[in-house]
């Protein structure tokens, strides 16, 4: 097993530039949510090029790439869609040039999170190449829609297409540490309904405005005494947005509403989190709504999920995080840091609401997605193309 393992890194290396050419290919092509059409094209292109079992597009527009036909499944998931550029004047490069210069490739998408399927690629192919026949079925998900709504991409592929994988590596950026969890999060509209009258006679109506400014207020409250988790952190909640409607501008405003951004720890829930809220309206008309998502993907399906998005974690030593642990000390001959995402990732399906073991593992810094001057190591992609292709050798033991 030990040459096995060896012969990946060896391969890894090998193909660094392959990997950072393929990688910079992606970058080229824009990729916001419900526009992945060509860059998922290009990534089919790139695993059938790698010679991959089988590739096809589902019904959302995700692109699985199969590699053996055994009992037990390895999902290996990342997102292809990117947030857009941001102020032009911000980045010193290109955001879509994809250049390969100093031991990085540059641009829009390289940590969040085409790195991690450019990776999974080449992973791919060095399985292939070492002719892996384990009783092990790998699905190579490069998956859409998870900037405007995380896991989206997974129940579908979970209840539309029937694939229900025994554990899964998400390519999310940990920078290259082995990630178990993260804290979940929901969005809220609070409505709060009142009466209108002329502006000149303010007592004879009822302002909603007032009620949403006096329950703002007791929001700001609320997130200090959230719940706090020794592993994942505290709560939080914040209001992102206000809007409010009267008849004019001479009138008292009649309806109000804020939207709400809530983070949830361990053991925190959607019912626990919306209760809080209606507690704090208890005796004002007023009322709390879970939000929807729904959307028409690419493929010209329409499809979406309630906006909450599970709370997970996996206990450290669980069979999948030691396994992770396992794969990352043959390869690299040292032990990795377990840690947790402080964002958000298809996780929240996969492990959050299907109970799927789930670890992270991926090229580059959380703190440069959705950031300027986005760019990944390519040294990282090399660790991380071989701990995809070790660790389908390790779960398969």
């Amino acid at each position: 097993m030990s040459e096995v393992f060896a012969k990946i890194n060896e391969l890894a290396e090998k193909y660094r530039d392959y990997t950072a050419i393929n990688l910079s290919k992606l970058i080229k092509i824009k990729s916001l949510s419900l526009q992945e059409k060509d860059v998922q094209l290009e990534l089919k292109r790139q695993m059938e090029e790698a010679g991959f079992d089988e590739v096809r597009i589902d019904g959302l527009g995700n692109v699985l790439g199969r590699i053996g036909n055994g009992k037990k499944i390895l999902a290996i998931d990342g997102h292809m869609d990117t947030v857009d550029l941001g102020q032009l004047e911000n980045w010193d490069f290109d955001p879509l040039g994809g250049e390969i210069k100093d031991g990085f490739v540059h641009g829009r998408g390289s940590v969040d999170q085409e790195g991690g399927p450019a990776a999974f690629v080449t992973a791919g192919k060095i399985l292939k190449e070492l002719g892996f026949d384990k009783d092990l079925t790998i699905y190579f998900v490069g998956s859409v829609i998870e900037e405007d709504c995380d896991g989206l991409c997974w129940k579908y592929i979970v209840e539309e297409e029937g694939i229900k994988p025994d554990f899964a590596i998400s390519t999310e950026p940990t920078n290259l540490n082995i990630y178990r969890g993260h804290r979940g999060r929901m969005e809220m509209k609070v409505h709060f309904y009142g009466t209108s009258c002329h502006g000149s006679a303010p007592e004879r109506g009822d302002n909603a405005i007032y009620k949403a400014a006096k329950v703002a207020l007791e929001i700001e409250k609320l997130n200090e005494r959230l719940k706090d988790d020794p592993f994942l952190g505290k709560g939080t909640i914040t209001i992102s947005e206000i809007i409010s409607g009267s008849p004019s501008l001479c009138a008292v405003a009649d309806y109000a509403a804020f939207h709400l951004d809530r983070r949830l720890t361990w053991g925190e829930t959607k019912e626990s989190a919306v209760a809080q809220i209606e507690e704090l309206i208890s005796g004002m008309n007023a009322k709390v709504e879970v939000l929807e998502y729904k959307e028409t993907a690419y493929t010209g399906l329409e499809y979406g999920m309630e906006k909450y998005y599970p709370t997970w974690k996996i206990e450290e030593n669980a069979p999948i995080v030691q396994t992770g642990v396992t794969t990352f000390k043959k390869l690299f001959g040292t032990d990795p840091k377990v840690d947790k995402w402080t964002f958000s990732t298809n996780g929240v399906t996969i492990n959050g609401m299907y109970g799927i073991p789930l670890i992270g593992f991926g090229p580059g810094n959380e703190v440069l997605a959705h950031a300027p001057n986005e760019k990944v190591p390519i040294s990282d992609l090399v660790k991380a193309t071989a701990f995809y292709a070790g660790f389908a050798y390790e779960i398969a033991e």
